[in-house]
């Protein structure tokens, strides 16, 4: 999915994420354990996921972008989630 197609909650997200925050919660940045197997296998630790602002939702919602790589400000591949980890689509420039 390309970037300029996610919603703009997400976007500004993947913004914070290449500025290396401030995220506004508590969990964004955390190791995200692929448990799903939804993502390519990668050793743990490679994935963290990213809170994506639910307009009107009263908790973290289910919307999530998660990235792996070495370096979380140049992340090797993030994906977008808007159904809590059940799907995943890949984000491209």
């Amino acid at each position: 999915m390309a970037l300029a197609q996610l919603p703009t909650e997400a976007q500004a997200t993947h913004r914070l994420i290449l500025a290396g925050g401030p995220f506004p919660y508590r969990k964004d940045g955390s190791v995200f354990g692929n448990r799903e197997r939804a993502l390519p296998s990668k050793p743990r630790g490679f994935y963290h996921e990213y809170t994506v602002r639910t307009p009107g939702s009263r908790d973290r919602g289910a919307k999530r972008i998660v990235c792996g790589g070495e370096l979380p400000t140049n992340p090797d591949a993030c994906f977008y989630t808007g159904d809590h980890y059940t799907t995943f689509q890949r984000i491209v420039p």
